[in-house]
């Protein structure tokens, strides 16, 4: 019988890549940072992005599998641990899919100037889950023309962003946050400006999901690494300009509050654009916006449900994880997830009833948590790659780094500061005030870690 052949070729990795990586709603935070964030994404993208590419392209290369992390943990320190990668994985997925329902209607809303009511939000929330569901549901090969598109539009208006923060300045030379002195490209030495770590993580994460793609290319052996290195080198190009653009038009105040599309009528009225050619602009935009924010769910999903698949099979999570469809996608996982998320559009809705500002309160609150677990996911990932690199002597098809101190160095340097972007997340700088203001996300964590204790307490390691 003919082999199947390959959907999935070096450029669609490259842009899956960014897609995955690249989440448009996030430069805004990045900008919030101000002058300093130069530094911090010079310093991670060294320390933090470079080695955890390295370690994905060996581990993914050497051991290839639609598993991805869970494997590797799972080879390194067993089922149990890997049990451990699966729940939290998992569990930030529906929270996140529930964050950009509500993300959605924010942008409908601002981009139309309309005030949506409760039975529309409802309806966008709900519609939007249930689409990235079902896109779910096919293989990331089926999907690859919604994954470059959505690649695309993000390139397209976040360059166009940033060149036209660029463009302001040159044509007023005025910047909202100009460069006083050398000081002011460097983070203050406290607590809260190391606290900016999580936010550069959190926006770099997603390369191991290409190590998924295996079946679907025609040499991942060789074209997963070119796929990390130069699709990671692009993304934080991308983060980095359109953040540029807007520090430049923008205090870091505004910055932090506005949406893309308010940055764009922002950045245009400063030139003098008619209000009508301005609309136009940003309506475009919105649409983009929304589009990419369905396909980052798609490109995200096959990683995620594999690794809920494979934990279900080993007795990790609940049988109904273990379902999948022809395709070899994990339906089961991607239903349930879907269920989860929708329980919560609903609820979020029902809590706008009773005050916004609460139901706000409440929402961020669940997003924070999808932010915690889905970081805590990763730490197992930097000491499973130091273990078997001791411990198992499969031929390596790339080698991260040849000597025992480097490889000391791309594990440990990425784990400690992994480490600190969960604890300044929980705890931001230690003041009652700040444990007070955090304590639905800490006791959030608690209940997350208990259930996933009590999933892992079934799994019966096998015997060695």
């Amino acid at each position: 019988m003919e082999k199947k052949k390959k959907k999935f070729k070096l450029v669609d990795a490259i842009l899956a890549t960014i897609c995955i990586t690249l989440v448009a709603e996030s430069v805004m935070p990045t900008a919030a940072i101000g002058n300093s964030q130069y530094f911090w994404w010079i310093f991670l993208i060294i320390a933090f992005v470079l080695p955890y590419g390295l370690i994905c392209s060996e581990l993914g290369t050497t051991f290839p599998s639609e598993g991805g992390m869970y494997d590797w943990v799972k080879m390194a320190f067993g089922k149990k641990w890997a049990g451990r990668v699966a729940w939290n994985y998992w569990i930030n997925f529906p929270l996140w899919i529930a964050s950009l329902a509500v993300a959605v209607t924010d942008v409908i809303a601002g981009v139309f100037e309309v005030e949506l009511s409760l039975w529309a939000l409802l309806a966008f929330q709900l519609g939007y889950t249930l689409l990235v569901t079902l896109l779910s549901t096919n293989r990331i090969g089926e999907n690859k023309w919604l994954v470059n598109c959505g690649a695309f539009f993000k390139i397209l208006f976040m360059l166009g962003l940033g060149v036209l923060g660029i463009y302001v300045y040159i044509k007023t030379g005025e910047s909202a946050n100009p460069v006083q002195s050398v000081a002011d490209l460097f983070p203050s030495l406290d607590l809260a400006g190391i606290g900016f770590i999580s936010i550069i993580i959190f926006n770099v994460l997603g390369l191991e999901v290409v190590a998924t793609f295996v079946d679907d290319m025609e040499n991942p052996k060789k074209e997963i690494p070119k796929a990390l290195i130069i699709g990671g080198a692009l993304m934080a190009i991308f983060y980095i300009l359109p953040a540029t653009g807007i520090n430049i038009a923008m205090p870091v105040e505004d910055a932090e509050a506005a949406g893309l599309t308010e940055s764009f009528a922002i950045l245009l009225t400063s030139l003098g654009v008619s209000d009508n050619i301005i609309r136009i602009i940003v309506i475009a935009v919105g649409l983009m916006f929304i589009y990419t924010m369905i396909v980052n769910i798609a490109s995200w999903s096959f990683g995620v449900h594999s690794v809920a698949k494979y934990s279900a099979d080993d007795g990790g999570l609940p049988a109904v994880f273990k379902k999948a469809n022809k395709e070899g996608v994990a339906t089961g996982s991607v239903w349930v997830c879907g269920i989860v998320a929708i329980i919560l559009v609903i609820a979020g809705v029902i809590l706008s009833v009773y005050g916004s500002e609460a139901a706000n309160n409440l929402f961020w609150t669940f997003f924070s948590l999808s932010l915690v677990t889905l970081l805590i996911s990763y730490v197992p990932l930097f000491l499973a790659y130091a273990r078997l690199r001791k411990t198992n002597k499969t031929k390596r098809v790339f080698t991260a780094v040849k000597s025992d101190f480097m490889a000391n160095v791309i594990t440990y340097v990425p784990f400690i500061l992994l480490v600190l972007a969960i604890v300044f997340t929980l705890f931001v700088d230690f003041t009652p005030e700040s444990i007070k203001g955090n304590l639905p996300l800490i006791v959030g964590v608690i209940v997350s870690f208990i259930i996933e204790e009590i999933l892992v307490s079934r799994i019966k390691e096998d015997k060695k």
